[in-house]
């Protein structure tokens, strides 16, 4: 393996917080990058902007909601998937794959799920199915493997300030974390909690009720790695102070590094 710093950023926006994005790339020079929650058309993607500071891009757009990306440094990456399989019905912009730096990366935005119940908690769930379905694929790969983004769910309640106030969010529902506990039975590997096993770590405040001020935050951005490279996990954490800068996304971009030497967990 080659050392890397892999994050993912739910950018909420990419044209109306590019400034922040091009602020974090610039210091703190991650090398593969997953971005969600674009919110723009293919053609007001910043290709050229990102280029400039020396990042190549793959994208799929999509009029003012969803949108997913895969950017990686000094690389253009090798697109090898749009869309999850199962259902070529849906257009929804949400999963992107890719090659980059060694790394088969996917890149996802899972359904947020509200209101529950009702149809969109319905997609919420079958996407996520169809997600478990192709990660099995991805699991067994001999390639080193990381699937990123935002999978809307707070696995535990030791992932979130204060679950009583949360309790009939798609987030924290049992169905939503029984999926993902499904699919990290496949073998992958939770990147943060394996660092931080016990630690309160948050990806997301929301702009209400002085949540950012207060901490009050939830995990619901994830970095899962397949056998292949969840040996070589070396570290892994939040850019908070992404989220303290003026017009910020609600997110923290959330990294790992991965060393080129197996580490001991």
């Amino acid at each position: 393996m080659k050392k890397l710093k892999i994050a993912t950023y739910n950018i909420n926006g990419i044209r109306a917080h590019l400034p922040n994005l091009l602020a974090w790339l610039k210091r703190e020079s991650p090398d593969i990058v997953c971005l969600q929650e674009l919110k723009a058309v293919d053609s007001a993607f910043p290709a050229s902007e990102l280029e400039a500071i020396g990042y190549g891009a793959v994208w799929q757009g999509q009029a003012s909601w969803n949108g997913v990306a895969i950017l990686a440094r000094g690389a253009q990456p090798l697109e090898s998937r749009r869309g999850l399989p199962s259902d070529p019905g849906d257009k929804h912009s949400r999963y992107l794959e890719a090659a980059a730096h060694g790394v088969v990366v996917g890149c996802l935005y899972l359904p947020n799920g509200n209101p529950q119940p009702g149809p969109k908690f319905d997609y919420k769930l079958a996407w996520f199915e169809r997600l478990i379905l192709h990660a099995q694929t991805l699991q067994a790969s001999e390639h080193p493997v990381v699937l990123a983004g935002d999978y809307n769910v707070v696995p535990t309640d030791n992932d979130i300030y204060s679950p009583r106030s949360w309790l009939k969010d798609a987030l924290l529902q049992p169905q939503s974390r029984e999926c993902f506990a499904r699919l990290l039975e496949q073998g992958w590997c939770d990147a943060l909690r394996t660092i931080y096993p016990e630690e309160r770590l948050y990806t997301f405040w929301d702009y209400f009720r002085q949540h950012w001020q207060k901490n009050s935050g939830l995990r619901i951005d994830h970095l899962l790695l397949n056998p292949t490279l969840s040996p070589y996990l070396k570290n892994a954490g939040v850019d908070a102070w992404v989220r303290n800068e003026p017009h910020a996304s609600d997110h923290a971009p959330t990294w790992i590094e991965i060393s080129s030497r197996k580490q001991r967990h």
